[in-house]
């Protein structure tokens, strides 16, 4: 690969009045705007979620509702994080070597970027595994669930993305200022560490993008079928269909919103640098963001008490595993085994 690249500059570099004619790139009060609306979005779809919590009746509804929450919560603070400093350089043009002479602010920045990028994209990958479950395998389902488990698996994905994003500060890549100088990113040269790293965080994004769209087509194919087959005139699953329309909107809102960056982030590892990279670099982060504003509205308007609206029908039925008789048998019958043996 050729070695001469367009790096952007270096932390601890000095930056040569570029502030006047770069950092102008975006107004102030676009990304203010921005900003709030996101925030406040995020806010109204986190009391939405808590409230429809607190009235959730099945085990499946509570347990994708947790997986919401942590997604709503993820969003709030990569936004809170990342427009607190973003914002705050727009409206005060600052030199960056003289406020954060030892990068602890752009590596903070850039660990934000990487934490709540990676975090919804694998919460997203993880709702698509929870929904096919409960769908395509809802004895397993229902046997193997619990709200501490779904809050464990938050965690977890909290845990993952938190280490990746300590990566860079601890050798493997390192995190660098970007054009226009207002917001910092993991470095995408041609050295060895931060090819790996770019590699790491293209591949993780989108093999999380790819699992969910496979498996919650898988989903919706199989609701599908069970929802117009002769049963289900009377046994429609309302709240199935709305966290699938719910996820559904979810995943295309992520991939169309991060598989422009992601892919851009690959070519670049196995290319080279295309022409104009800091410009579609900046473009491409710009759409990723959009995801953290989209995402809670579809908490907010895709909800049972809104699509009533559109379709007066709806009502609260049974669930999926109302609809497999043979599978509800052996559950009681598990059930009643166990309760015996316990007494």
């Amino acid at each position: 690969m050729n070695e001469t690249t367009v790096e952007p500059v270096l932390c601890n570099s000095t930056i040569r009045n570029q502030i006047n004619s770069n950092s102008r790139h975006a107004s102030p009060w676009f990304s203010t705007a921005f900003a709030a609306i996101g925030l406040i979005s995020n806010l109204i779809a986190f009391v939405v979620l808590i409230n429809a919590y607190r009235k959730a009746r099945s085990r499946s509804r509570s347990s994708f509702l947790i997986f919401l929450c942590g997604l709503v919560v993820t969003d709030f603070l990569g936004l809170a994080a990342t427009a607190s400093i973003v914002v705050t350089y727009h409206h005060v043009p600052f030199e960056w070597n003289e406020v954060d002479p030892h990068c602890h602010l752009c590596r903070f920045l850039g660990f934000s970027m990487v934490f709540f990028g990676l975090s919804p994209l694998l919460l997203g990958a993880a709702m698509a595994v929870e929904r096919f479950l409960g769908i395509n395998r809802p004895f397993l389902r229902s046997t193997n669930s619990s709200k501490r488990r779904s809050w464990c698996t938050v965690f977890i994905v909290w845990l993952f993305s938190f280490s990746t994003g300590l990566l860079p500060v601890c050798g493997l890549g390192h995190y660098t200022l970007q054009w226009p100088n207002s917001w910092c990113f993991f470095n995408m040269t041609n050295s060895t560490s931060d090819v790996a790293f770019s590699l790491l965080f293209s591949s993780v994004g989108l093999l999380s993008l790819s699992m969910s769209v496979i498996l919650n087509t898988v989903s919706v194919v199989t609701l599908f079928k069970v929802c117009f087959n002769r049963l289900s005139v009377e046994r429609r699953r309302d709240h199935e269909v709305e966290m699938m329309v719910q996820l559904l909107g979810i995943m295309v809102i992520a991939t169309v919103c991060w598989a422009p960056l992601l892919v851009l982030i690959l070519k670049k590892a196995f290319t080279g640098t295309p022409r104009d990279m800091k410009e579609i670099l900046v473009i491409c982060i710009r759409i990723a963001t959009w995801n953290q504003i989209l995402d809670p509205w579809v908490y907010i308007l895709f909800r049972r008490s809104v699509l009533r609206k559109f379709n007066p029908s709806l009502r609260s039925r049974p669930s999926i595993s109302s609809l497999y008789p043979t599978i509800n048998a052996s559950y009681s019958r598990r059930l009643t085994q166990a309760s015996m043996s316990a007494t």
